[in-house]
């Protein structure tokens, strides 16, 4: 079965990670390495990507006047997609126990959905 798991940063948590030290950041995206090394290792991981920062997006329209862009952020919010995990796991609890070793679920979001398919769930 296959899940997504969305990463989502906030205003505090890009301030932690601009507040810490590059040997602290560097840490950090070393978990993060470790992780996906972990989830290959187990065959559940399919991809996984970090995302720039919302103020990269360019929003895309389709009218009557054809193709329109904006930049970005196009949305007044306080959490943002950050990144996320493509994985093929055995279950749900198992696609949330993977999400739970996400270090942003302490103190932003980390969101586990099911993969649709064409034609309905891939479960």
């Amino acid at each position: 079965m296959k899940y997504v798991v969305l990463i989502y940063g906030n205003p505090e948590s890009r301030a932690a990670w601009e507040g810490m030290s590059a040997e602290q950041q560097a840490a950090g995206l070393a978990y993060y390495q470790q992780l996906s090394d972990d989830l290959d290792a187990s065959g559940e991981r399919i991809i996984s990507e970090r995302l720039a920062f919302p103020e990269l997006t360019t929003r895309v329209s389709v009218g009557e006047r054809g193709t329109t862009t904006t930049d970005g952020p196009f949305a007044e919010a306080k959490e943002f997609l950050a990144g996320f995990y493509l994985l093929d796991c055995e279950s749900q609890e198992r696609a949330v126990e993977i999400a739970a070793r996400i270090p942003e679920a302490a103190f932003a979001m980390v969101e586990v959905r099911p993969v649709m398919g064409l034609h309905g769930p891939d479960l």
